[in-house]
């Protein structure tokens, strides 16, 4: 991996991450153009950009952090259903990851969910905060995320507003869990990368790290913020209408041969 494809990633996770467009499935298919996805090294990166990402949002919302033991809580039952499921099937949920055809499949059933989500929660909104209950539906509905190209912020997101949560509040709530889950994958995968002995921690392993983490940072800032303005005043449409193009763009290259390895 060059500094450039590092940056590269880093701009996708950051844009992606918290958007209810899949993180994941962008940055496999970037890594596939670059024609690095086959890389160890570019699985342990992929994951562990994820701490500048997790940092803006410990930045942004600092305030919510330091706010009560319960805040902690509820974010820990949600946390739970996914934590059990990605230990339970990590061999297979690392399978699919190696599946562009699994993104694009993903990407265009979940753009059809979106165009039509805010049709479906139209005035049935009005929670400010989760229950304990509550939170453990969205750790559910985070579990569907674990499909490469899901997108867990829309995951999470809509599983807030099954439970009557605002947009916003949804929306904030999937940032906030995003943290513990986000942070566990990171180090797992670190450590997993380690004792592989794929993770050395070299000068250049450490160099395309740092550089990542960095812009995976300031990118996702500007993402969110971007984010919670949009969501509260169009709704998910646009990122479906988008999900769907690229799913068909996808799926339609594949069924016409090409080769997404473009960049040998």
């Amino acid at each position: 991996m060059t500094i450039f494809e590092s940056i590269v990633l880093a701009i996708i996770e950051g844009l992606t991450e918290y958007l209810p467009i899949s993180s994941t499935g962008h940055m496999i298919l970037g890594a596939s153009l670059m024609g690095i996805h086959d890389d160890p090294f570019t699985k342990i990166f992929e994951v562990n950009i994820q701490f500048g990402a997790i940092l803006s949002v410990l930045v942004l919302y600092w305030r919510k952090f330091l706010q009560s033991f319960q805040f902690y809580l509820k974010l820990a039952v949600a946390f739970i259903p996914a934590a059990i499921v990605g230990f339970l099937l990590g061999d297979v949920i690392d399978a699919m990851l190696e599946s562009v055809v699994t993104v694009a499949i993903s990407l265009l059933i979940g753009g059809i969910v979106l165009v039509f989500i805010d049709r479906y929660f139209e005035g049935k909104l009005d929670k400010t905060d989760p229950t304990y209950i509550q939170a453990l539906k969205i750790g559910f509905f985070q579990c569907i995320a674990l499909i490469p190209g899901v997108s867990r912020s829309a995951s999470t997101i809509i599983g807030g507003m099954f439970q009557g949560l605002t947009r916003q509040t949804a929306a904030e709530f999937s940032f906030f869990l995003a943290v513990p889950t986000m942070l566990a994958a990171s180090g797992y995968k670190l450590l997993k990368g380690y004792k592989s002995g794929t993770l050395t921690f070299d000068a250049n392993q450490w160099q395309l790290l740092v550089i990542g983490n960095v812009v995976a940072f300031f990118v996702a800032l500007a993402a969110i913020r971007f984010f919670i303005g949009y969501l509260q005043k169009y709704g998910f449409k646009v990122f479906g209408y988008y999900r769907i193009a690229l799913g068909l763009v996808i799926l339609g290259l594949l069924a016409a041969g090409v080769d997404l390895n473009l960049v040998k």
